[in-house]
């Protein structure tokens, strides 16, 4: 077996972390000083060796490990070994499901999977979700072919079909895995959800299960990840114009660089809201195509609310802060171009060759004008 379900080292006196009694040390999988990951219940001997039995309910370390990744924090370390895992009770004619190594996608997997006998291969996709891995070709037709001859499913079941899911295929040519390991690639649903349904009605999907949703729901979980990988280049851009804001002809002013500055933080903050939260849920409703123009779209309402609280600011004041609550709205927006399903990755490459140098022109006239104004008012 490839997969490695054991994790950081943990003293004798203490308790395994997933309840069960560890395996005795003289099984094939036994790493002496470490403890059984928390998600795996027990092992299933299998044709390829034992295998890891996973929990279909979502234990406290994953709901916790899920929170974390929904807001960027150790996004990176989402990730399980790759290998074979399954549920329930398995044997040589329950079906194959396959799925990416990020904790999310094989969460999302196996807990929909309460009343199901499966085999789970996990590829190793680098900590990436099947959508987007699948553009990338990790969660591809060499990593497939690869991780079924490391785990050697072929001695675990006895039919030839792997269950993929429908967002992986642009990684995966069927014909090439059936060439390479006899196994037929079936295209399952998109939602993990509708798996007991597609395999009741034996591999069957209805028009549903092939749609590719993008609700409220699911555009709103991508903004609390954009707005925490967002606060440390925030919160340099906010020093660096507490600075820039008390230059003047005195050359330096520190009640003035507080004052500018409570200017400026409302304008960058009303950008960052509305390209991180109203983009994504007003998408639909937004005019334009491009997402950078939907981003400078939805800042409007901050922008007129601004306009009306401040006018009794200098027009050159005005337009430096819209300017850089356009543009910081309109960037914000642009990272949502990569999370849904409206374009493709060379529709993504094409509206950043477009909205750079806007959102460049942007800015830097925003930086200028907020540089000379004290010279020019004062």
């Amino acid at each position: 077996m490839d997969q490695s379900p054991f994790q950081m080292f943990q003293p004798e006196d203490e308790a395994p972390c997933c309840g069960p009694s560890p395996p005795p040390p003289s099984a094939p999988h036994e790493r002496p000083g470490y403890e059984v990951c928390s998600f795996v219940d027990c092992f299933v001997e299998s044709g390829a060796g034992p295998v890891p039995k996973v929990f279909t309910k979502l234990g406290w370390l994953d709901i916790g490990g899920l929170l974390r990744a929904r807001v960027g924090v150790m996004r990176s370390e989402s990730r399980i070994a790759p290998g074979l895992y399954c549920t329930g009770k398995p044997d040589d004619a329950s079906p194959v499901l396959v799925t990416a190594n990020y904790k999310l996608s094989f969460d999302s997997l196996r807990r929909k999977l309460s009343s199901v006998d499966a085999w789970l291969l996990v590829l190793d996709t680098r900590g990436v979700n099947v959508w987007c891995a699948a553009a990338h070709k990790t969660f591809g037709t060499d990593e497939l072919i690869s991780r079924l001859k490391k785990t050697g499913v072929e001695n675990v079941v006895g039919h030839r079909k792997l269950i993929l899911p429908q967002l992986g295929a642009p990684g995966v040519d069927a014909q090439q895995v059936m060439k390479a390991s006899g196994f037929e690639v079936v295209w399952g649903p998109v939602r993990a959800g509708d798996l007991p349904g597609f395999l009741e009605n034996r591999g069957q999907a209805d028009e549903a299960m092939r749609r590719v949703t993008f609700n409220l729901a699911e555009r709103l979980v991508l903004s609390p990840v954009e707005l925490s990988l967002a606060l440390k280049p925030s919160l340099i851009i906010l020093a660096v114009m507490l600075v820039i804001s008390g230059i003047g002809p005195g050359f330096f002013s520190l009640a003035a660089a507080w004052s500018r500055w409570q200017l400026f933080v409302p304008a960058f903050l009303a950008g960052l809201f509305s390209g991180a939260v109203l983009t994504p849920a007003l998408l639909p409703w937004l005019p334009f195509r491009s997402f950078y123009l939907k981003g400078l779209f939805a800042a409007f309402p901050a922008v007129a609310f601004f306009l009306r609280q401040h006018n009794n600011l200098s027009w050159p004041e005005l337009l430096a802060l819209v300017l850089v609550c356009l543009t910081i709205s309109s960037y914000g927006a642009m990272n949502f171009t990569g999370a849904t399903p409206f374009v493709s990755p060379s529709g993504v490459e094409k509206e950043m060759r477009h909205a750079i140098p806007v959102q460049l022109i942007m800015s830097l006239t925003a930086l200028t004008l907020w540089l000379v104004i004290p010279f020019i008012l004062f």
